[in-house]
C-alpha cells in the first residue's frame, strides 16, 4: 500500500490528536488551521473517561495534570459576594479525569503531534472537489494540493462542512444561549473555587486557572440576527447589552470584555448530522456533532479521532466502511450527550428567579443526593461475571 496522505482542517483538540494518531498508522498527514496560532482562550474543559485513556496512550497524562486548574468546586455568590450555595466538584469527578483550559490542552496536543504532521498556519480550504481516486483541495495561501482524504476537525462553524455537505441552514442549532469566556491577567486569585453568580437567564462567573483568573458569562437569548462568530466588536456590543443591569462583578468584568483583545464568544450550539461522512470527507469533534458547551466535547473529540485512526488504518483500501464503523461507535458516546442540554442549562443559567431559588435549594441537598443517587446506581450494577481460572 503506497502512504496515504490525510489533509486535517483544524488544529484545536481533535485535529492534533487525530494527526498523531493517523501517523503513527504510517499516514502522511497535513493540518490546515485558519488562525495564525493556537488560541488561548475558552472554558476549562474536562479530559475524562476514555479521553484518559488517549491521553495516557500519547504519553500525556502528566502534562495534563500540570496545566490542570485545579478547581474544587463552584461557590455560588449573591450580589455582594457572599456565598449562598456550593458545589463541590471533588465528588462529582470521575477517575483519572482532568480540567484544564481549553488553549493548554489544545497545546499539549499540537506540541505531541507537530513532529508527525505539516501544519499550515493562517490558511484555511477554499475548495473540495473530490472523485473515486481522490480529493483536489484549494485553499486561500497555500498551492492547491490532492489528498486521498479530508477530515474537517474545524468546530461548530466547519468550513469542511459547508463545502463537502451543506450550508449551515438545517445541520446548526441555535439552543437558545450565548457564552463567551476572556483571561483576567495577573496572577491566579487565592481560592480554588469558581465564583458564580445568577440573575434570572445570566450567569457571570470568575474561573481560576494557573495562569491567571477567567471571566465566564453565560446567558440565554434567542439567535441574533446578523451574528457573526468572526466579528468581536459586535461580540462586545452583545455582551455589554446582556449584563448591563447586572452586579456583583458584572461592571467590572465588563470593562475587561470592552478593551479584551482575546475574547471568546459564540453560540451554544448543537451540530446534527444524518451521515458524518461523503465520499473521501469526513466530519470529526464539533464539525460532526457539536454538544456545545455542557457535553463533554474536548473528551468527545479525542476519543473520536482515536477511534476514527483506528478504523481508518483497519480499512484504508475501504474508507467507506471505515468511516461508517467509526460513526456507529462514537455516535454511542455523542448521542446521550446531545441529550443532556435541558438539563445542564438549569443548573448552570435558571431562566427565572423561582428556577434560580430551586437550584440553590437542590445544591444545599447536594450531598445527600449524590450519596443516594451513587449508592442506587452500585445497587442496580449487575455483578462482574467470575473470572475464567486459565483467564490473565
Amino acid at each position: 500500500m503506497s502512504e496515504r496522505t490525510v489533509l486535517i482542517s483544524g488544529a484545536g483538540v481533535g485535529g492534533p490528536t487525530l494527526a498523531y494518531w493517523l501517523a503513527r498508522y504510517g499516514f502522511r498527514v497535513t493540518v490546515v488551521e485558519r488562525a495564525q496560532g493556537l488560541r488561548s482562550s475558552g472554558n476549562p474543559v474536562d479530559v475524562r473517561g476514555r479521553a484518559v485513556d488517549v491521553a495516557e496512550r500519547m504519553g500525556l497524562l502528566s502534562r495534563l495534570r500540570e496545566a490542570a486548574t485545579g478547581t474544587t468546586g463552584v461557590s455560588l455568590v449573591n450580589a455582594s459576594g457572599r456565598r449562598i450555595g456550593r458545589i463541590d466538584m471533588r465528588a462529582m469527578q470521575q477517575a483519572g479525569e482532568v480540567e484544564l483550559p481549553r488553549g493548554d490542552l489544545a497545546s499539549i496536543l499540537y506540541q505531541a503531534s507537530r513532529d508527525h504532521a505539516e501544519f499550515l498556519f493562517d490558511d484555511s480550504i477554499s475548495t473540495l472537489a473530490q472523485d473515486e481516486h481522490g480529493v483536489e483541495v484549494t485553499f486561500d495561501r497555500a498551492a492547491p494540493r490532492r489528498f486521498d482524504l479530508v477530515i474537517g476537525a474545524d468546530g461548530l462553524h466547519s468550513t469542511t462542512r459547508r463545502l463537502a455537505f451543506a450550508a449551515e441552514s438545517g445541520l446548526v442549532h441555535h439552543m437558545g444561549l450565548y457564552v463567551a469566556t476572556t483571561p483576567l491577567g495577573g496572577r491566579p486569585g487565592p481560592g480554588r473555587d469558581v465564583l458564580m453568580h445568577n440573575t434570572p437567564g445570566k450567569t457571570v462567573a470568575v474561573s481560576p486557572t494557573p495562569s491567571g483568573d477567567l471571566a465566564f458569562f453565560l446567558y440565554r437569548s434567542p439567535a441574533e440576527p446578523g451574528f457573526d462568530h468572526r466579528d468581536t466588536e459586535q461580540h462586545k456590543r452583545l455582551l455589554t447589552r446582556a449584563f448591563a443591569d447586572v452586579s456583583w462583578r458584572a461592571p467590572e468584568l465588563l470593562e475587561r470584555v470592552r478593551t479584551a483583545e482575546d475574547l471568546y464568544f459564540d453560540s451554544v450550539s448543537q451540530v446534527r448530522l444524518p451521515r458524518w461522512w461523503n465520499g473521501r470527507v469526513g466530519l470529526l469533534g464539533d464539525a460532526a456533532s457539536c454538544v456545545s458547551l455542557f457535553g463533554d466535547g474536548s473528551t468527545l473529540a479525542m476519543t473520536g479521532a482515536f477511534t476514527l485512526a483506528e478504523e481508518l488504518a483497519a480499512a484504508p483500501d475501504d474508507l467507506q466502511a471505515a468511516f461508517r464503523r467509526y460513526e456507529i461507535t462514537h455516535r454511542r458516546l455523542v448521542d446521550p450527550k446531545q441529550r443532556n442540554l435541558g438539563q445542564a442549562s438549569a443548573l448552570l443559567v435558571p431562566a427565572t428567579r423561582r428556577g434560580i431559588l430551586a437550584r440553590n435549594l437542590a445544591i444545599r441537598l447536594w450531598p445527600a443526593v449524590a450519596v443516594a443517587a451513587r449508592l442506587r446506581r452500585t445497587l442496580s450494577r449487575p455483578p462482574a461475571a467470575p473470572r475464567h481460572p486459565q483467564s490473565k
